[in-house]
Formats: structure tokens, sequence, C-alpha cells
């Protein structure tokens, strides 16, 4: 088409103008076009003006370019050109110039376009206003997007996505859902973004009840797609809630929707944490096509369970398959050793995690690592590592170390790092309860008095009270030492009543 463009007789030039500016257009937005086949259209063009820059920015700020640097930014180049040649942006080029500022959280360039906004007379406009909240929510400036929100005279289904997604990226899920819950219209987009915020924030029961709330809202036009239902499983294996999975699986098969590999990894994970084995490990077989978290979440679930050589034939099988494992799956590995006591396994696999795969170990590794060693009462090894570690050593590293100490009664170690951890982390209730189980252990009960007077004059209290959850009939119930519901408390103690008189008559007989 190019070629013809240019070789017709039969075009005047202002029509071949016309024809290649298109060209550059299609180029540039397409899905089946190139970004530098429209670059190298841009630069012969006899003369450049709006649209044609509009379609270039548009194109790179929309497309990620690979394998180019930080600090390459075409977009923001071409606006920048665009205004010394004297052309004045639109209310279509400032959207796409803050959205890649908002890609590489750059909020010092964001503001500098920002001034041009309000230069040009388009502070007021829509869209532009939805992409100012993203920057400055994906900024880290969460009261900044909030005001600009407030004070916006309209607002569209984006504007409420962009503060609430603000929300969720900056840790407050119970702004997002307070303004969730205002909403009188929601998309898609929206009900996605507080299902998968709740669930990365710790709340997958207020998940599952969201999703229960959208399914009623799908006479509205709204349905779940696969990111909801990839979501929603996540929050069924946190919670282990099975009846709600078996039911997203058979909505599955009954909705139409493509059951691609985001969605298999996603029930591998539930079934393998809600302890159904080989149901996970029959999706996983059943599955076409595998990618490195389909082979990472199997990896995982055999870890979870304890079957370590199961978890690394499936390394031996991704190698056959051309599939090159991540850091993750490596901690998936090293945690099957763990768990199983492979100890050499546990070693070739962060050598070869190294030096086959050239991954750096981070400090998860090495607290897997550690784990592995102490279990098996190498604590010269252990100490060995953790002296040599690239990294500083966090609390799982020094934790793994102590749980071995505390299983293989090695008090003198273990009082070392009970108080290393105290240190790192003081408020930390559990480590001084770990230094008085080690000094009860070893019949140093004056220093269990010492360090229980320290935790009640410092007043340290376990910030998150133990729970348990269960599902019974589709419905998951919590259960905390703190205490539940009072007719489920009532049951409770009826129950325990019962089991109390029964082990009375076999403690007798």
């Amino acid at each position: 088409m190019h070629g013809l463009i240019v070789t017709s007789p039969s075009l005047y030039e202002q029509d071949r103008y016309f024809l290649k500016t298109r060209l550059l257009f299609f180029c540039a937005i397409s899905e089946a076009g190139s970004l530098s086949y429209a670059s190298k259209v841009f630069y012969h063009l006899e003369k450049l003006n709006l649209f044609v820059y509009n379609a270039l920015i548009r194109g790179y700020a929309s497309k990620s370019l690979p394998g180019q640097g930080s600090d390459y930014c075409p977009s923001l180049v071409l606006y920048g050109q665009m205004l010394r040649d004297g052309i004045s942006p639109d209310g279509l080029t400032f959207p796409f110039v803050l959205k890649e500022c908002t890609r590489r959280v750059d909020c010092h360039m964001g503001m500098a376009v920002y001034s041009h906004v309000v230069k040009f007379g388009f502070d007021c406009d829509l869209y532009v206003q939805n992409c100012m909240i993203s920057l400055l929510s994906e900024c880290g400036f969460l009261g900044y997007a909030r005001k600009l929100f407030d004070e916006m005279p309209e607002r569209d289904v984006v504007s409420w996505n962009s503060v609430i997604s603000g929300c969720l990226r900056n840790g407050e899920p119970d702004l997002a859902l307070k303004m969730f819950k205002r909403m009188d219209k929601r998309s898609i987009y929206t009900w996605n973004s507080i299902i998968t915020g709740t669930v990365q924030a710790g709340r997958p029961k207020v998940a599952l009840e969201l999703f229960q709330e959208m399914l009623v809202a799908g006479n509205d036009g709204v349905i779940p797609d696969k990111i909801t239902i990839a979501s929603v499983l996540s929050a069924c294996a946190s919670l282990g809630a099975l009846d709600h999975g078996n039911w997203l699986y058979s909505y599955l098969k009954r909705s139409g929707l493509e059951f691609d590999v985001v969605i298999a990894t996603a029930l591998i994970d539930m079934y393998g944490k809600c302890g159904h084995m080989d149901k996970a490990a029959k999706v996983f077989r059943g599955m076409p096509k595998k990618d490195v978290l389909a082979w990472t979440a199997m990896i995982s679930v055999y870890a979870l369970h304890g079957y370590g050589k199961e978890a690394l034939n499936l390394l031996n099988e991704m190698d056959k398959e051309g599939v090159k494992p991540n850091h993750i799956t490596f901690v998936g590995l090293l945690s099957a050793c763990a768990h199983t006591g492979l100890v050499e396994e546990g070693r070739r696999c962060f050598e070869m995690m190294q030096h086959v795969y050239s991954i750096e170990p981070r400090v998860y590794h090495y607290a897997c690592m550690v784990d592995i060693l102490s279990r098996a009462a190498l604590f010269d090894e252990a100490e060995k590592l953790i002296s040599g570690m690239l990294v500083e050593p966090d609390v799982y590293v020094w934790g793994a170390l102590l749980g071995g100490c505390q299983m293989h009664q090695n008090f003198q170690l273990g009082e070392k790092v009970a108080l290393k951890l105290i240190d790192l982390e003081p408020q930390n209730h559990a480590f001084y309860i770990n230094l008085c189980d080690i000094y009860a252990k070893a019949d140093r009960f004056n220093d269990v008095k010492r360090v229980r007077a320290h935790i009640q004059d410092k007043g340290i209290t376990k910030v998150t009270p133990g729970s348990s959850l269960i599902e019974l009939e589709g419905i998951v119930y919590g259960f905390s030492v703190q205490g539940s519901p009072k007719i489920m408390m009532e049951e409770l103690a009826c129950v325990l009543s019962e089991l109390h008189k029964e082990m009375k008559i076999v403690q007798c007989k």
C-alpha cells in the first residue's frame, strides 16, 4: 500500500500526504502495525502536524518496547520535538504523555507535563484528569490524587477505577472499599480491581463476598471474566474454600470462558492448598501448554505436601520441555527438599540455580537453604552460609535457624539466634515466646520469668491473633482466640464438653 501511495501517478500531492498520515496512524496504533515503520514514515513526511505527532506519541506510550533501556522514552522525546516545532498539544496529546510518565513512575516529569496542561487550558479535561489521578497514585501521592478526584466537576467510571486502584496500590484497602461502595456504575475492570486488590491485601473472605455481589449485579450486564475467576480462585486457595473452588470450576465449564494457562495455574494452586493434590496434578497434566508459572505452581503443591522427589522430577521434565525455571521455582524446590529432609538434593538445587540457570540467590532462597541445613542439625554449615550471604539476612533466615535449634534442642545457639531476632524486631511477640521456650526446655526458669516480665513491662502483645478458617456447606467460618460469633462459641462449648466427658471415660478404662 505504501508503494502504491508513493508511485501512483493519479494522486495529487495533497492526497498522497493524507494517505501517508493514515498509513502512519495504522502502523503506530494497530496490533498488526509496526512502530519502527511508523517512525520511518513520520521522519520522511514533507511536513509534520498535530495529527501525526499524536499518532506516534500514542503508539509509543501504548506499547512496551523490549530491549530498550529505562532512559529510552521516544514518546516524551516526540512531545519535546513537537513543542520545539511550534505545534501546540491538545486533549489527545496529554493523556498519552502522562500515561508514559505513569509507566515510568516519573512524577517529576509528570508534574512538568501537567504545568503544560494548565498552560494550554486542559486542566479540566476529564481524560487528562483521569491520567493525573493514575500518575499521582502510582508515584505514592494518594492524598493529592484523592483531592484531584474530589474536585473534578464531572467523573466517569474510569475516574472511579483510577482512584480505587490508587487506594489499593498504596495499601489502603478499606478506603478502596469505601470508594467502591459509593459507585453507581461499575465496569468489569472495577470489579476485577477491587476483588484482586482485596485478595492481595490478605482479605480473601471479603473478596469472595464481593464476587457473590458481582454475580448478583450480573443482571446489569457485568459478568466475570478470566481475571475475575483467577483472583477468586486465589481467594479460595487462601481460605481453603474447596466448595467455592469446585463451583468456580463448574462455572468455567458452563460459561464457555477460555481455560487458559492463567486459569489452570490458579486451579492448581487452589486444589493444592485445599489438600487435593490429585486434582491439582490432574489439571496440570491436562494442560496442553505449560509456562514457567504452571510448572512452579505444581512444584509448590508437591513441596507443600512433602513430596520432595516428585518436585525434583518436575524440574527434570521442565528441562526436557525447554522451560527455564525462575527464582520462585527454586523457592518451591528448596522448600520441597526442606520438608522431606533431602539435604544433598537441596545443596545441588542451590548450586544449580546459580551456576546452571544464572539466578542470583535472594534472601528467601537463603532462608530455605538454612531451613534444610537446620532441620538436619548441620548448624555449622548453616551459620557459614549465613555469614557468606550476598544480602543482609532477615528474620526469615534467622527464624529458619531458630526452628532447627528448637527441633534439635541446641539451646546455646538457639538463645543467640532468638536474641538476634529480638534485636531485629523488638516488638515481635513471637520471638520472646521462642526465647522463653528455649529457656524452659533448658530448665532456666528464672530466665523465663525475666523475659515474661520484660514482655509485660514493655507492653508487647501479639499483633495478629491466632485464627482458623473452615468451610461448611459453602460458607467460610472464622475462629479466633479473641472470640467468634456467640452462637458459634456456644456450639463449640457443647462439643468440647462432650469431648471432655468421653476423654474421662477412656481415661477410666
